[in-house]
């Protein structure tokens, strides 16, 4: 961590870099029209000058060579910065395929995090170095926003929503998080602090934990909420199968298909009724306010571990379709 107040922060991601090039290349391209500018307005009110206040400006008629290049030179100008910022965005938004995967709640005035080994931690997240990790988090209240300046990563916590952020540390080391967004009196006091460890010592850290794994939690609440009772494995229950349906395309009854992730898993088991599977009657009930977002969150870390019913039931994929299912329970 850098000591004092530096005109930067230290780049200790490989988004860092990408993004701080952005934001030099912008302050570049400002300040070279700046300076073009404020030199010719100089120039020419020194070349131009009347000090008797009597000569009288030509009439310009115009022209075309200028106004096409006053037009086309800002346009190449726009699309580059366009292009540019497009690419580094989608470096942002777009996760490798392999993560290291920890979930977050933002709460007043605090931050907590939960490993998918079952460590928990408020106000500091220890990530290992060389590793992709991906955030995943929420907040239990009003807005926040999760921001950590070494790493050029800052997205909004939305009550209700998943959001989501990804990043590579570089360098081993502790560095400031922030909550970004103005959430109550004491916003400037949620703060924390990331620990980058080594990968060697950063597994010997989570082996100390001791804590029950998200997935073991997971299952205990599947099994106690009655869930097991209605999505059974083979899909002949009263709601579809679960086993290998995160990340694939659902079909809903209005036609539409979303993607089974974090946040359709989240919405169907608060509010199920919000987006019905396509062959289910509306039969399942809300657990808005019986269980908490890290109870929620194991439940998702559970349905993702679950294999397909395939699997599931030691046989291989039917060729055909399986039998109709008949009510819904997301």
């Amino acid at each position: 961590m850098q000591p004092g107040i530096p005109l930067f922060p230290e780049q200790a991601s490989t988004l860092a870099p990408q993004v701080d090039n952005l934001y030099f290349f912008l302050i570049a391209v400002t300040a070279f029209f700046a300076i073009v500018v404020t030199i010719l307005v100089v120039y020419f009110a020194i070349k131009y000058r009347d000090d008797t206040g009597l000569k009288v400006g030509a009439p310009i008629s115009g022209s075309v060579p200028m106004e096409i290049g006053w037009s086309l030179i800002p346009f190449i100008v726009a699309m580059g910065i366009f292009v540019y910022a497009t690419v580094v965005y989608f470096q942002i938004v777009r996760p490798p395929a392999q993560t290291v995967e920890i979930y977050a709640t933002g709460k007043r005035w605090m931050w907590r995090f939960q490993h998918i080994g079952g460590q928990g931690e408020i106000n500091d997240l220890h990530v290992p170095k060389g590793q992709a990790v991906k955030v995943t988090f929420t907040s239990e209240d009003v807005l926040h926003s999760l921001y950590i300046p070494a790493f050029r990563v800052k997205a909004d916590a939305i009550p209700g929503r998943y959001s989501a952020i990804w990043f590579m540390p570089t360098k081993t080391g502790t560095y400031h998080l922030f909550c970004a967004e103005y959430c109550g009196t004491n916003h400037s006091g949620m703060v924390g602090s990331v620990t980058v460890m080594e990968p060697e010592a950063y597994q010997a850290w989570l082996n100390t934990g001791g804590s029950q794994p998200m997935t073991v939690r997971g299952k205990q609440l599947y099994e106690q909420l009655g869930c097991i009772s209605c999505h059974l494995p083979d899909g002949a229950g009263r709601g579809p199968s679960l086993g290998g349906v995160f990340g694939t395309q659902v079909q809903l009854t209005s036609g539409d298909t979303v993607v089974a992730d974090e946040s359709y898993m989240r919405e169907s088991i608060l509010t199920p009724h919000m987006k019905l599977r396509s062959g289910y009657q509306p039969v399942m009930p809300t657990f808005q306010g019986l269980i908490n977002e890290e109870g929620v969150m194991s439940l998702i870390e559970y349905i993702k571990s679950m294999p397909p019913a395939e699997q599931a039931a030691g046989v291989a994929a039917p060729q055909a379709s399986a039998a109709p299912v008949r009510a819904e329970g997301q």
